[in-house]
């Protein structure tokens, strides 16, 4: 079941700012992001996330995802990351990680054992843009630590591929080859270290954990909307063209007629869903400066420019060009008319 996009920072990472001297204050002014965010119930979107670390970046460096793992500690990690420092060994830890991850955003964990190692790449469901580098090295980093602290022993990943140029620091960190300006990031753990066992190993805890845990995501699961739910495969199935209702429908696993009653007895329909889903995503791409109005009718699923001018008029009473010129600060800035 798809994650919503709403993002809570957890506890750890406001302390970990502070040990490091950087301000809460500061960097939510140059995120441009409310307070409200740290507060106990705020959530972010993955846009303001992105935006979080690349002005965490700018304060604190290149490096500040290394900086911020070293300043965390295990025992104040939240249950869906203290449960891998648990397991059994390194490749249970790794699959834990990824089990639970749905738990703190939406973000896709992969693991896979290839050849003689086994790599682990993120993927975020709603990213309009490339994951800061701050973000990743946060990442890496933090797996790193988890494998090194659970075993007890100074394992370094077969290679690590980065979108960033080169620091020293990290070759020293990791002490292992690692291929700067990638096109893509990823970290291979050697396969022969996955049996590695974790010292730290709890069968009892972990058994607790995962019953936490496990209701946690049903609770989850029960509380997201079936109207969210197709919101979140219209998003992903809109590039390959104009998404039908069979194909969502089948992707959901359920039929389209009781698709099309669960959605009415929720005040939509697949049709009023398909239309507010490319209102959203058009004001979003028109934020980025780098689409062509051209690009965007593509990705929205339109057969043509024309058609794509058409839709945006009856939902802006405005040209596409128009709505970017008025609205430089993107759509977080402004309501979208319905």
């Amino acid at each position: 079941m798809p994650t919503p996009d709403r993002i809570k920072t957890p506890d750890i990472f406001w302390k970990a700012l502070e040990s490091l001297s950087i301000s809460r204050a500061a960097l939510l002014r140059d995120a441009k992001l409310p307070p409200s965010v740290f507060s106990p119930e705020g959530r972010m979107t993955t846009k303001q996330l992105f935006a979080l670390w690349d002005a965490l970046q700018a304060l604190g460096g290149d490096d500040i995802g290394l900086a911020l793992t070293d300043s965390m500690h295990e025992a104040t990690l939240p249950p869906s990351f203290l449960v891998a420092f648990h397991a059994k060994n390194v490749g249970e830890a790794l699959h834990r990680v990824a089990r639970f991850k749905a738990l703190c955003a939406p973000e896709e964990f992969r693991v896979s054992v290839e050849d003689d190692g086994c790599a682990v790449t993120t993927a975020w469901t709603y990213a309009r843009q490339t994951e800061p580098d701050a973000l990743t090295d946060a990442t890496f980093t933090f797996l790193v630590n988890m494998v090194r602290a659970g075993t007890e022993q100074a394992i370094s990943p077969k290679g690590i591929e980065l979108r960033r140029s080169r620091s020293e620091r990290l070759e020293t960190w990791f002490d292992c080859p690692i291929a700067w300006n990638a096109p893509n990031a990823r970290i291979t753990f050697n396969q022969a270290d996955l049996e590695i066992p974790f010292t730290s190993y709890n069968s009892e805890l972990l058994e607790m954990l995962d019953v936490a845990l496990d209701a946690d995501l049903n609770k989850a699961e029960n509380t997201t909307s079936l109207t969210d739910q197709v919101r979140w495969h219209l998003r992903r199935a809109l590039t390959a063209g104009r998404p039908e209702l069979r194909s969502i429908a089948r992707d959901m696993a359920i039929s389209e007629r009781s698709l099309q009653r669960h959605l009415r007895g929720e005040g939509h329909s697949f049709k009023s869903l398909l239309s507010d889903t490319r209102h959203q995503l058009a004001c979003e791409y028109l934020d980025e400066p780098d689409f062509d109005i051209s690009e965007i009718a593509y990705l929205l699923g339109y057969e043509d420019q024309v058609s794509f001018y058409r839709a945006f008029q009856k939902w802006e009473h405005q040209t596409p060009a128009e709505w970017r010129s008025r609205h430089p600060d993107g759509p977080d800035k402004v309501p979208i008319h319905t």
